[in-house]
């Protein structure tokens, strides 16, 4: 503390204020002004301190301003004063303690003249009493300095920097470790014929045989998870790894409790699609058989309109047949062909079509085969769950509410009944070329179309198996086929797909208890609601689709393995012609 006197009414009274920072009284000492000042100020302050003790002589009471705390704590405040500026102060260079003035001080005329000029407040007196008593106190007084903020900076900065050496220490470690450990597995021969031959060599038409025998057995039943749960024991009986089910719940278009019908206008006749006449007794339960030929997905309701005959239906067919004929809201009498079904589909909705019947020229097909009166199912889904378009049917997603994906009524017929419709008597045969079904151009035929059918929410499941890579793992080679749903009509043609691909795997598995691997990871893949549009494999690829565009190879379909004659006809993406070719 520094101790301060002020002289007030010839009183002189002493206070206490904190010590001044050492580097403000360093200051202070090393002035050559305040030499001078303090000692004019000690000799002043011994003669007011002679005076009163002269006054206390002469009175008994005690001075009021050395008993009242509160006006002592009010002259402390009024005290306070910055040390730095005082010394900057013009003032302060007018005090000049010369010998004249020093003779003065015994006069109380003189005294309270020279004492005018310094006020209680900035008096420095008390503040350089124990400077004079002790003139090396600035010298030896010390106060510890601040730590500073460098110090923890560089204890973190060390701290991280030796975790992160540690880190990348314990990566190379590991990679190295990796690269020095022996592998069971030999890699897998690319370019290595007598590889392929072996694995074909043990792919044996009996065991393909065997496996459709055991998945037809399961075609009458109506629980799909039964069939997928066949397939999965199976596939893990022959050593796939992590063989597992993905479900999803999509929305599936099914037929109606009865058959669409077909009634001839000026003769009164109703047919079926396969082309028998319909039934009185409405009572009466349809085959399975019957009712499987419908258009998934189309329109529903009644329309009674003239039909038209569009052929294939391509862009040139409609630009001559609109030129015209009034197409709006007419019935169209399509053949399917190579164009995409979709497509047509689109074609006769800008027309104006109100519907549409669908067939296959008996030209189309070879003449082994007889399909006048066989009855068929397609779908109008492009792909996917119609529900969910763009994103997996996962839960917690937005549902959309899509009965129909089209403004047409749309039901195949067989060609049987396209003969009917056209009253083509028989089919013409010259010199062995056929004549393709055709309504005459002045014709007209008017027909009701009535179609029938239900949409519901069904799960599907697919069953996924994984073959892991040795070199690459992380890089996807798929292969799919499909399976039967409980609830669908597709026959037994997903047999012959799923016995395929499960002969693939043992044969696959035989080499790998052998010690090979192959270089990529190959997933199998058995498809579920394959008959309304890949309902399956479009929900697993929209719900790993990073994972697909980032790492997947390429894709090999099986869905339908067997078909056509003895020469082989695949249909590939330009990316892997040359593959297919060599």
């Amino acid at each position: 503390m520094v101790g301060i006197v002020s002289l007030r009414n010839n009183q002189l009274s002493t206070f206490s204020l904190p010590t001044p920072s050492p580097a403000l009284l360093h200051k202070w000492v090393e002035s050559p002004k305040v030499g001078q000042f303090s000692m004019a100020l000690l000799q002043i302050g011994k003669k007011m301190a002679y005076q009163k003790v002269n006054a206390d002589l002469r009175t008994s009471g005690h001075s009021q301003y050395l008993d009242n705390d509160d006006i002592q704590a009010t002259a402390a405040l009024d005290l306070e004063w910055d040390m730095e500026k005082e010394l900057e102060d013009p003032g302060f260079d007018q005090f000049q303690p010369d010998s004249a003035e020093t003779q003065n001080l015994g006069h109380s005329e003189t005294l309270d003249l020279h004492l005018d000029s310094i006020q209680p407040a900035t008096s420095p007196k008390g503040r350089f009493q124990r400077l004079q008593e002790e003139s090396d106190y600035a010298t030896h007084y010390t106060r510890p300095a601040p730590k500073s903020n460098r110090c923890n900076f560089f204890y973190l900065l060390k701290i991280i920097c030796t975790a992160t050496i540690l880190f990348i220490f314990g990566i190379l470690i590991g990679y190295y470790a990796h690269l020095n450990c022996p592998s069971d597995a030999t890699p897998s021969g690319t370019n290595d014929p007598q590889l392929y031959q072996d694995i074909l060599k043990t792919i044996k038409a009996e065991d393909i045989k065997n496996f459709f025998r055991n998945l037809v057995q399961l075609y009458k039943s109506e629980d799909d998870m039964e069939i997928s749960k066949q397939i999965k024991t199976h596939w893990t009986a022959l050593g796939l790894e992590d063989t597992q089910f993905l479900s999803y719940s999509v929305l599936l278009d099914f037929p109606g409790l009865s058959p669409g019908t077909i009634t001839v206008r000026s003769t009164g006749q109703c047919f079926y699609p396969d082309g028998q006449p319909c039934r009185k007794e409405a009572g009466k339960g349809h085959s399975q058989h019957l009712l499987s030929s419908y258009a998934a997905y189309s329109a529903k309701g009644t329309l009674q309109a003239d039909v038209i005959d569009v052929s294939y239906g391509t862009a040139d067919d409609l630009k001559r047949i609109i030129k015209f004929k009034n197409t709006t809201n007419k019935i169209a009498l399509l053949k399917l062909g190579k164009l995409p079904l979709l497509y047509k589909i689109s074609l006769l909705e800008k027309a104006g079509f109100g519907g549409a019947l669908l067939y296959i020229d008996p030209c189309d097909v070879t003449k082994s085969e007889d399909l006048s009166s066989e009855t068929f199912m397609v779908t109008l889904n492009p792909g996917g769950d119609p529900s969910t378009p763009g994103y997996p049917s996962v839960d917690g997603s937005f549902r959309q509410r899509r009965k129909n994906l089209t403004s047409l009524l749309v039901q195949p017929i067989s060609a049987f009944l396209a003969k009917k419709l056209i009253a083509f008597p028989k089919l013409r045969m010259d010199n062995d070329v056929c004549s393709p079904l055709e309504l005459p151009y002045n014709e007209k035929r008017t027909i009701s179309l009535q179609v029938q059918t239900a949409t519901k929410f069904k799960t599907v499941t697919n069953v996924v198996g994984y073959l892991k890579g040795l070199t690459s793992p992380d890089r996807y080679i798929i292969v799919g086929s499909n399976h039967h749903v409980g609830y669908s009509y597709n026959g037994q043609e997903w047999a012959s797909s799923t016995a395929t691909i499960t002969a693939l795997i043992q044969s696959l598995m035989l080499r790998v208890k052998k010690g090979w691997r192959p270089e990529r990871t190959i997933v199998f893949c058995s498809w579920g609601g394959t008959t309304w549009g890949n309902i399956g494999s479009y929900e697993w690829g929209e719900d790993f689709v990073k994972i697909l565009q980032k790492s997947a190879v390429a894709y090999i379909s099986l869905h339908s393995p067997v078909t056509g004659n003895t020469s082989l006809y695949p249909v590939v993406s330009p990316s892997l012609q040359q593959l297919v070719l060599e």
